[in-house]
C-alpha cells in the first residue's frame, strides 16, 4: 500500500496542536539549538525523552557528536523566542542566545531560565528514519516551574493554553488561544 502525498500529510499535521519547545546543545563549546514540536516522554523508568530533528537543522550534527540536549519547554511569553530558533529571523548557531537568559544543569546544555520545564538529556540512541534523526535522551535533571501557559503550535501558528473559566475542574479542561505570530 502506497504512502498517502506528503502535502496531505503536512495537511493533517497542521491540525495537531503540540507544545513549543527549544531544544539546545553544547559541543566542543559551541552552542546550537532549535524550535521543536517533534517531542514526547518515552518511558518513566528509566526517565527517557525522545526527540525528532531534521538532519539539515544547524544543531542536529552538534546533538549528534556531543551526544546531550536540553528540552525547554516554552510559555506563552517565549513566542519570540521560538520564532527565533525557527530561524525566522535569519540568525543561527550561537546567535539565536542573544535573547533569553540562558544556564546549564548536569550535561552543560543551554538551559532557558525561565522555561516552564526543562529536561537535560544524555543522548542514549540515534535512530535515522527518513529525513530525521530520533534521538531518545536519557533524562539526568529536570527544571519545572508551577508558572506560565505552555505555548502551543497548531495550523501554522502559536496559541496557548488557557483555563477555561466555566470549567468546574479547571486544571483538567482547558481551551486554546491563538496569539498574533510575532515579526522579527
Amino acid at each position: 500500500m502506497q504512502s498517502c502525498s506528503a502535502e496531505s500529510f503536512r495537511e493533517g499535521m497542521r491540525r495537531l496542536a503540540a507544545g513549543v519547545t527549544i531544544v539546545t546543545t553544547l559541543h566542543d563549546g559551541e552552542r546550537s539549538g532549535l524550535t521543536a514540536t517533534a517531542v514526547t516522554s518515552l518511558s518513566a523508568d528509566p526517565p527517557q525523552l525522545l526527540v525528532c530533528v531534521n538532519r539539515t537543522a544547524t544543531a542536529h550534527d552538534l546533538i549528534h557528536r556531543g551526544a546531550k540536549l536540553c528540552v525547554n519547554v516554552l510559555a506563552r511569553r517565549h513566542q519570540r523566542l521560538a520564532a527565533r530558533f525557527a530561524g525566522e529571523d535569519g540568525l543561527q548557531g550561537a546567535a539565536r542566545f542573544a535573547f533569553g537568559r540562558w544556564t546549564t544543569l548536569a550535561t552543560g546544555a543551554p538551559v532557558l531560565v525561565d522555561a516552564i520545564a526543562s529536561f537535560d538529556c544524555v543522548v542514549s540512541e540515534a535512530v535515522d528514519s527518513a529525513t530525521h534523526t530520533i534521538f531518545i535522551g536519557r533524562v539526568v535533571d529536570v527544571r519545572a516551574r508551577r508558572d506560565g501557559r505552555p505555548l502551543v503550535y497548531e495550523a501554522g501558528t502559536y496559541a496557548s493554553v488557557e483555563r477555561s473559566a466555566r470549567a468546574v475542574k479547571p486544571k483538567s479542561i482547558r481551551r486554546l488561544r491563538r496569539v498574533a505570530k510575532p515579526q522579527p
